[in-house]
C-alpha cells in the first residue's frame, strides 16, 4: 500500500472530481453507471469497465484517507 503514499493528495483530489462528474452534461457518466448498477441493466463488459475507470481514483482516494487516518491513530 506505499503506493498511496506516492500519490499527492490534491492529484487523487482533482482526479476524482474531473473523472467523476465527467462529462458534465448532460448527467455525470459515473452517475449514471451507477443508476444502471442498481436498476440492473450494469451488463456490458464495456459499461463496467467504464464505470469502475471512473470510480478508481476516488476509490483510490478513500483508500488515502483511511490510511493517513490509520496512521495518524497509531502515533
Amino acid at each position: 500500500m506505499s503506493f498511496l503514499d506516492k500519490i499527492p493528495m490534491q492529484t487523487l483530489v482533482i482526479a476524482t472530481i474531473f473523472l467523476g462528474l465527467s462529462p458534465f452534461v448532460p448527467e455525470p457518466h459515473l452517475w449514471q453507471k451507477l443508476k444502471m448498477l442498481v436498476a440492473g441493466d450494469l451488463v456490458k463488459p464495456l459499461d463496467i469497465f467504464d464505470m469502475f475507470f471512473h470510480a478508481a481514483p476516488g476509490l483510490l482516494l478513500m483508500a488515502k484517507l483511511a490510511r493517513n487516518r490509520a496512521s495518524a491513530g497509531e502515533e
